[in-house]
């Protein structure tokens, strides 16, 4: 079960999570960039490619950060093995090989994800942002709609499952580092304004409403989306999981071993600094070293798992 087949699920469960999170930052951006109309239409554009880690490879292409070039790169383009097209693309791979393992429902869907968007353009992007980026999240809510319903809850569920969570803490943590970072020298109703757009974007408001009531400080924001304990889209909530479906992979005798025990342990540790973090800790400079230590720890966590359960073999990565 190791090795191939599990380095395979876990990086299908990372690049649909990955291709819904790329098309929820991108509408944070738009939401970000009505309050900055004063700003130099290439720094908007630079922004989100450095967010996603990028510049360097985007450079390579274009000499300017135009909104048609930065869109195209991101969201389309199969040379950038970090687009949204691409994770998609790699996903429904990992998932051909894994056929005869897995409900044909996952197949279909992904399939039809990936044909769906090699038929679409920038001018299809361009024409309405919004609503092309919506259909990506509804595309990738139907994958995880049918992989809940319909999957065995064994070791495969429980690899895609981890790598789902561990997508996902990383996106929300990297999601805030855009924001907090664009909010420096800022007024407090600027700051409010994109922490409210990063709430829309993670289908976080009316939750966060329910939660806090009127309280709609940055403060309280930031402690919803970091360490609510009962918001899927937070990173408490998504190494709670994690850690929970690491600690369920049942391995033989042969498999088991410190590796496992040691992503357990990195997971629960992770966890454990989040479930006391204090509410202190959400605001000024200290909230961007959290951001910038949980974004370490994510990484860390990932590496460590390779070498715990994977090995490099015919997996799209």
């Amino acid at each position: 079960m190791l090795n191939r087949n599990a380095e395979a699920l876990f990086w299908i469960g990372r690049y649909i999570e990955r291709a819904e999170n790329h098309a929820r930052l991108i509408d944070v951006h738009y939401h970000i960039q009505q309050e900055e109309d004063f700003q130099a239409e290439g720094h908007k554009w630079s922004r989100l490619i450095d967010a996603l880690g990028v510049r360097n490879e985007y450079l390579q292409q274009f000499e300017s950060f135009a909104e048609q070039d930065v869109l195209s790169f991101i969201t389309l383009d199969l040379g950038n093995t970090n687009s949204l097209f691409s994770c998609v693309h790699q996903a429904r791979n990992n998932l051909r090989t894994l056929r005869q393992h897995l409900p044909s429902e996952l197949w279909d869907i992904a399939n039809s994800f990936n044909l769906w968007l090699g038929e679409q353009s920038v001018a299809d992007i361009m024409s309405s942002p919004h609503q092309f980026y919506q259909q990506i999240k509804e595309r990738a809510a139907m994958f995880l709609g049918a992989e809940q319903s319909v999957m065995l809850r064994g070791n495969e569920w429980h690899f895609i499952e981890s790598g789902r969570f561990l997508e996902r803490a990383e996106n929300t943590t990297r999601i805030l580092q855009a924001v907090t970072v664009s909010c420096k020298s800022k007024d407090i109703n600027s700051i409010y304004t994109q922490l409210q757009a990063v709430l829309k974007s993670v289908s976080g408001y009316q939750s966060f409403r329910r939660y806090y009531a009127d309280d709609m400080s940055p403060e309280c924001i930031l402690e919803f989306l970091i360490v609510n304990p009962q918001f899927p889209r937070s990173i408490r909530f998504s190494f709670h999981k994690l850690e929970e479906h690491l600690a369920k992979l049942e391995l033989d005798s042969s498999e088991k071993g410190s590796g496992h025990e040691k992503v357990i342990r990195q997971a629960g540790k992770i966890k454990a600094e989040l479930d006391y973090m204090e509410k202190e800790e959400m605001s000024g400079d200290l909230v961007e070293d959290v951001l910038q230590a949980l974004m370490l720890s994510c990484q860390k966590l990932g590496k460590t798992m390779e070498g715990a359960f994977f090995r490099r073999e015919g997996v799209s990565v």
